[in-house]
């Protein structure tokens, strides 16, 4: 019997949900783990104010037959004297690597260590975190870890905002100008984006090296509405 996981930091929304259903089909058991990691929050990030209910979480993971949910403790992740971590070298530095300086030091270690203590076959990660997908892909294949990475399609709102755990941080006028990073992308211009742009470009999905546009590179952007950073990318298709 498969087992397959979803790692997760919980504030689960459809996203999420769309994760589980796929590992829900495509194993006979699933685990989904709830850990909101502090070692991937950088300095002036929203770790302590990052949203947890972790009972409305289980209770949407009973709801889309989840099996188990694993929710370890920092102290169970990082016991006294931790001091190994991961790096992927190069793709872990730029663009979000390189705003968000060590965040993806943080999530290859702790996905590692998930890795190991769940022993998955399949794990699902969704295509919004395009750049995390390619960091996992990266460790699994460098470490010869034996696990099959899933990418689920990005989950998006009726006008086509990312499907985010912090959209809740938006208020009306910002959730209304976050749209437009989305529709940004589908009409290839930079400046339709309404709020502060850290990067708009096409890269390898693989290496995220800059490349020129053609089918399956990827079209990734990062900007900020108010006080909340959000990220997205769309995979282009033949001309």
């Amino acid at each position: 019997m498969s087992t397959g996981l979803v790692p997760t930091m919980g504030a689960l929304h459809d996203g999420h949900r769309a994760l589980l259903r796929i590992a829900r089909a495509e194993n006979g058991r699933v685990v989904m783990s709830l850990f909101v990691n502090p070692t991937q929050f950088g300095p002036g990030e929203d770790y302590r104010h990052y949203p947890r209910d972790e009972q409305r979480d289980r209770r949407i993971a009973a709801e889309e037959g989840v099996d188990e949910v694993f929710v370890p403790t920092v102290e169970e992740i990082y016991p006294p004297g931790f001091s190994t971590s991961v790096s992927v070298g190069e793709l872990a530095d730029v663009f979000e690597g390189a705003f968000r300086p060590g965040h993806f030091l943080g999530v290859a270690t702790v996905v590692l260590k998930l890795l190991l203590r769940v022993e998955p076959d399949h794990v699902y990660f969704g295509q919004k975190d395009a750049q995390q997908l390619a960091v996992i892909r990266r460790m699994v294949r460098d470490l010869d870890v034996p696990v099959d990475v899933r990418a689920v399609a990005t989950q998006r709102e009726p006008d086509g905002l990312a499907m985010s755990s912090r959209n809740v941080y938006l208020d009306a006028e910002q959730r209304s100008r976050a749209a437009s990073l989305y529709r940004a992308l589908e009409l290839r211009d930079a400046q339709a984006v309404e709020g502060d742009l850290d990067y708009f470009e096409v890269v390898d999905p693989d290496t995220f090296e800059p490349c020129a546009a053609r089918a399956g590179a990827l079209l990734i952007a990062a900007a900020r509405f108010g006080g909340t950073r959000l990220i997205d990318n769309i995979v282009l298709e033949a001309p």
